[in-house]
């Protein structure tokens, strides 16, 4: 009689003891899958997010697309005056001009919005 108590108190403790891991499985595979859900879950902006950030950027992508579109008019004034003009002196500028606004076009459509800005 005491070895079926026994053998029924070690059912019990072990069947206890799977209903602590959700599934029955092992339990260091089970917290491996938690910490990487956790880390997933940090990584991935929610919706709110997302929309605070878009919202918050709207004018600085506003200012972003009119500069560029200023200084694409300004590049096709400086090659126009580089086909034109026979005064060296303008036609460096010209060319400086060019440089100069090809580069910021290029930094400008590097530009990324920053989460600082939304909070």
């Amino acid at each position: 009689m005491r070895r079926g108590l026994a053998a029924v108190a070690m059912m019990t403790g072990l069947a206890f003891g799977l209903m602590g891991c959700e599934g029955g499985g092992d339990p260091v595979e089970q917290a491996l899958r938690d910490a990487s859900a956790a880390r997933q879950a940090a990584a991935t902006p929610t919706t709110a997010e997302m929309e605070a950030r878009r919202s918050a950027s709207a004018p600085d992508q506003a200012y972003v697309e009119a500069a560029i579109q200023e200084h694409r008019a300004a590049i096709a004034r400086a090659e126009a005056s580089l086909r034109e003009s026979s005064d060296p002196a303008l036609r460096q500028l010209a060319q400086a001009t060019i440089e100069t606004r090809r580069a910021e076009i290029a930094a400008l459509q590097a530009w990324k919005p920053t989460a600082a800005a939304g909070e």
